[in-house]
């Protein structure tokens, strides 16, 4: 039997002795070897119940979920007040694949599915459109509250929870996720604490104009790692907390904080909740300083690879929304694409365009004159995974655009910058 490091409550020592069953102690063991490995020191209860799970995907290739999903179904297991899920990996209404791609979909990646999201749901999965990277939106309703203690995966919802709204959550991997939640528990170390919320590095930004909000998030996480920086600042453009446009420009920073690096919470100087409350005391003494001004961003920029096979073609696809966008940033995709059709002398974009965002927001979102423009382009509105359409490699393989620094990083896609994409779909510039 597993000896834990940390303290344990009586209650928590009951369910690792198997007195609630031999199910929960296997989960309990795995959560407090998981929080040993890092030094916890015990248990914390979750103060916001409602879980997020990573894995929302039916991959053939994770054959020890399926079981152990029977497991828990079989004794009764399942989160007390429920969790969304990622993104679904398919939308063959939306998103445009071939039939030889939809095969290797259906057969040799997401085969399972079907049978995954009928065990989800029996664990605890809350409706079944509960699928979003942006769970924490007020259209889906997973909002954590400041000061929340949680047992979520997905880097880029783990950042904004922490970074946006002042919650405390590791950057847990899935399935401890599940059990964290399931059990009620999260390992205090790491963001769960005071000292581990300090910032290791100070950002100065120097711009001439508000930058890029994936361009910056990259060129932080490339520096910070998975450090806590503290960027001053952006507080010259942005504007208070839960301003639509600021909560949309932190939602993408973190996310490429997140995934061209490893951060997991960043304080934002005069507009994060920690940041407000504590200031520039939440950097460390000995912090280092990192100063971005026009040329880092162009530098940033300028590094990333282009894997495209023929760079000079023409995109087959593009994808907006990685994370899911916003129902503020749909509104003004719409606009800009129609206003920037006409300026072309188009009526339809010249490269197919999928805008993904939320089950939820999309539902707002469609009963808006604003969803009749956008379809009208051509453009489609899809809740599909932008990255797991992507990780099939032939789809993959294709020419795939984006102004998501997130999927850039993890695929093949070709990143611009907003304004570029604007003029390429609309055809006022060429490839």
């Amino acid at each position: 039997m597993y000896e834990a490091k940390m303290k344990l409550t009586a209650e928590q020592k009951n369910i690792m002795d198997g007195k609630e069953g031999e199910t929960k102690a296997k989960m309990m063991e795995c959560l407090v070897r998981y929080g040993d490995i890092f030094n916890a020191d015990s248990l914390l209860p979750l103060t916001h119940k409602e879980g997020h799970l990573v894995t929302s995907f039916g991959i053939k290739m994770l054959t020890p979920i399926y079981p152990m999903m029977d497991q828990l179904i079989k004794a009764g297991l399942k989160a007390e007040e429920g969790f969304t899920a990622d993104p679904r990996p398919m939308d063959f209404e939306n998103v445009k694949a071939s039939p030889l791609e939809k095969l290797v979909f259906k057969k040799f990646m997401y085969s399972e599915q079907e049978k995954y999201e009928e065990q989800l749901k029996k664990v605890g999965l809350i409706d079944k459109d509960a699928f979003s990277c942006t769970c924490y939106l007020k259209e889906v309703g997973n909002t954590p509250k400041m000061g929340d203690v949680l047992s979520w995966a997905e880097s880029s919802a783990v950042v904004f929870a922490n970074s946006v709204l002042g919650a405390r959550c590791n950057r847990n991997s899935g399935v401890i996720e599940l059990f964290g939640t399931v059990l009620g528990y999260a390992p205090r170390f790491g963001f769960l604490t005071d000292e581990g919320r300090k910032a290791k590095w100070k950002v100065v930004i120097q711009t001439s104009k508000l930058p890029e909000a994936q361009i910056l998030g990259s060129a932080i996480g490339m520096k910070a790692l998975q450090d806590v920086p503290y960027v001053i600042g952006l507080d010259k453009w942005l504007k208070d907390l839960p301003d639509d446009d600021t909560l949309s420009y932190l939602k993408d920073f973190g996310a490429a904080t997140a995934s061209n690096g490893a951060v997991g919470l960043y304080h934002i100087d005069k507009i994060t909740p920690e940041a407000k409350e504590k200031g520039q005391k939440l950097i460390e003494d000995d912090a280092k300083e990192y100063i971005i001004d026009d040329a880092e961003i162009e530098r940033v920029y300028k590094s990333y690879p282009i894997m495209w096979k023929n760079p000079n073609k023409k995109a087959y696809q593009c994808f907006i929304g990685c994370p899911h966008l916003t129902l503020k940033q749909l509104n003004d995709w719409t606009l800009n694409i129609e206003k920037s059709l006409k300026e072309s002398g188009k009526k339809k974009l010249v490269v197919r365009t999928v805008l993904t965002t939320s089950p939820q927001v999309a539902e707002v979102f469609k009963k808006t004159e604003n969803y009749q423009k956008l379809i009208t382009t051509g453009a489609h509105l899809s809740s599909i995974c932008p990255l797991m359409y992507a990780d099939n490699p032939l789809c993959g393989a294709r020419r795939l655009m984006t102004n998501s620094n997130k999927l850039r990083t993890y695929t093949f896609s070709r990143y611009y910058k907003d304004a570029d994409v604007l003029k390429l779909i609309t055809g006022k510039e060429k490839f």
